[in-house]
């Protein structure tokens, strides 16, 4: 069985000294999660040029930099997002020596080839999103490949976000959960914290039975919203339990099938809980997302987004369709077999 377990921190882009933080905390991360020198190097290159384009090209921006772990493999995970004028042609944009504001034009190039995994996307006037990761070693080959990408960022003014979410798998499938605690700050994220532990420490569970349990464990915290799914890759269906105001949906292709949660707080009031089985083909997208975010975002206004890696997509809507007022988090997940 492998965890997936996450801790993002947000840089936003705005001046130069910006660049500067963002490469000291992830020199740090990258040595404190056991890279090597010349990997640590890297990382502090692919955060440099990326930042720079950033301002150069958008003006300002985010920065994204999550710590994952797969297998006991550590990695770093670099979500950019900006608003600006958008790339028209990206990929002509890779050859070094292509530049539209006067520089060497070797960014986007030397960004692809310092990432162990590159994702792209931009499009003329809707902005620009970029995804780079890198692992301190090297990921154990599965039948199944998994994609994540995630999103949890605070109320404005808040320290800690109140959403929460944990990812299980081994070979058989995965297991997703989301949480958005009730209200906002510490005692919000404590419960949404708790519910996302539970998941880890009992990845057997299904899904109706989790959320029995988390019912009780939640039992004297603010409560949550939660959301849990269980994607079985044998008989290519998601299993779906949902209290609350959680979004969910799976995507195939222009195809967009929504899951329904009942009212209800977990951990407070529960009066009906329900199981919902749908297809999920190899390929496919999942996607689920707390009220923090709109919903009414639809991939079909993004050509060729729905192919990118669902970092980027979770990334595109959020930096699109964030309420703004809110915690807001998003899971976005794709899995594809081997032969």
């Amino acid at each position: 069985m492998t965890n997936l377990e996450a801790k993002q921190t947000i840089f936003p882009i705005c001046h130069s000294s910006d660049i500067s933080a963002a490469r000291r905390y992830g020199l740090h991360l990258s040595q404190s999660l056991g890279f090597t020198e010349t990997a640590s190097g890297q990382l502090s290159l692919v955060l440099h040029d990326e930042a720079n384009n950033m301002l150069k090209h958008a003006g300002e921006g985010q920065l994204f930099l999550t710590f994952v772990s797969s297998g006991g493999v550590n990695g770093i995970e670099i979500l950019a997002l900006d608003k600006g004028p958008g790339i028209s042609n990206l990929a002509h944009s890779f050859y070094d020596g292509v530049t539209t504001v006067g520089t060497a034009g070797n960014g986007l190039g030397a960004l692809r080839r310092l990432s162990d995994s590159f994702d792209a996307y931009s499009a003329s006037g809707k902005g620009s999103a970029f995804y780079m990761c890198l692992w301190s070693g090297v990921l154990k080959r599965s039948m199944n490949s998994l994609e994540i990408g995630t999103i949890a960022v605070p109320m404005p003014h808040e320290e800690v976000c109140g959403d929460g979410w944990a990812v299980v798998w081994n070979e058989e499938g995965v297991k997703f959960l989301l949480a958005d605690g009730l209200g906002h700050g510490p005692n919000a994220a404590q419960a949404s914290t708790a519910a996302a532990q539970l998941l880890v420490k009992r990845p057997g569970m299904q899904p109706l039975a989790l959320m029995d349990a988390l019912h009780s464990s939640l039992h004297g915290s603010r409560g949550a919203a939660v959301a849990v799914a269980e994607l079985h890759f044998k008989s290519e269906q998601i299993d779906f339990v949902g209290i609350g105001n959680i979004s969910a949906c799976v995507i195939d292709g222009l195809s967009r099938k929504q899951l329904v949660s009942h009212n209800g707080i977990v951990g407070h009031n529960m009066r009906k809980v329900q199981q919902f089985t749908i297809p999920c083909l190899p390929g496919s997208l999942y996607m689920m997302h707390s009220d923090g975010i709109g919903t009414q975002w639809d991939l079909a206004s993004y050509p060729g987004l729905y192919l990118c890696h669902p970092a980027l997509i979770a990334g595109v809507v959020y930096r699109d369709f964030v309420r703004g007022r809110d915690d807001a988090s998003i899971l976005a997940a794709r899995y594809r077999l081997h032969s």
